[in-house]
């Protein structure tokens, strides 16, 4: 076990174990003895704090999600709703990089989850990370919803089909930042955000 660090809660230990774990390699699994031995606290302990190897994953991806691409600015009504939302679908993108950067990040998607057989375990990782993204997505248009900034009606479409379109349009984006282009890859993708964003907003 490692020796816990100062100041830092036996909880908190876990979440940033378990972050370094997923980092590392997205599709680990985060059995209790691996994370508890990173965290340098007892099996016990990380029981007593996470119940569920499910709530452990959806606080650990939440957290992950939160540092990586904040999303505090959605409710800030200063601001025209479809920049709000352009720019928490931008903040998502930036973890990626772009260039290298954004093709080392699509080959470790690949090694872990596109090459390899499909197992359990990275079926229920990569489900964990879609689904958490997913129900950010969905909070993001229930504030707009609430704002009047979403129209709704049986002729605009269920908005869980809104949200996966959103999504597929951020992982094909993320997909682009990696492979060669004469233009400015930014310019064009602010350009796409803004169309989908309109397109779901209308």
């Amino acid at each position: 076990m490692t020796p816990p660090e100062a100041g830092i809660g036996t909880r908190e230990r876990i979440i940033i174990a378990a972050a370094e774990m997923v980092s590392a390699d997205p599709s680990a699994r985060l059995s209790v003895r691996a994370v508890a031995a990173r965290a340098g606290v007892s099996p016990g302990s990380l029981r007593y704090h996470f119940p569920t190897q499910r709530e452990l994953q959806d606080t650990v991806l939440r957290t992950i999600y939160e540092v990586v691409a904040p999303d505090d600015r959605i409710n800030d009504q200063s601001i025209p709703a479809r920049d709000r939302l352009v720019e928490c679908l931008r903040n998502v993108l930036a973890p990626a990089g772009v260039g290298a950067q954004a093709r080392e990040s699509w080959a470790q998607i690949y090694e872990a989850f596109i090459a390899p057989e499909p197992t359990a375990e990275s079926t229920e990782a990569y489900q964990a990370f879609w689904q958490q993204a997913q129900r950010r997505v969905e909070s993001w248009l229930a504030v707009l919803t609430a704002e009047g900034a979403v129209s709704t009606g049986p002729e605009t479409g269920d908005l869980t089909a809104r949200v996966r379109f959103l999504m597929t349009v951020v992982d094909g984006l993320s997909v682009e930042r990696a492979l060669p282009s004469e233009e400015s890859t930014l310019a064009a993708e602010t350009a796409t955000l803004y169309l989908a964003v309109d397109a779901v907003l209308r």
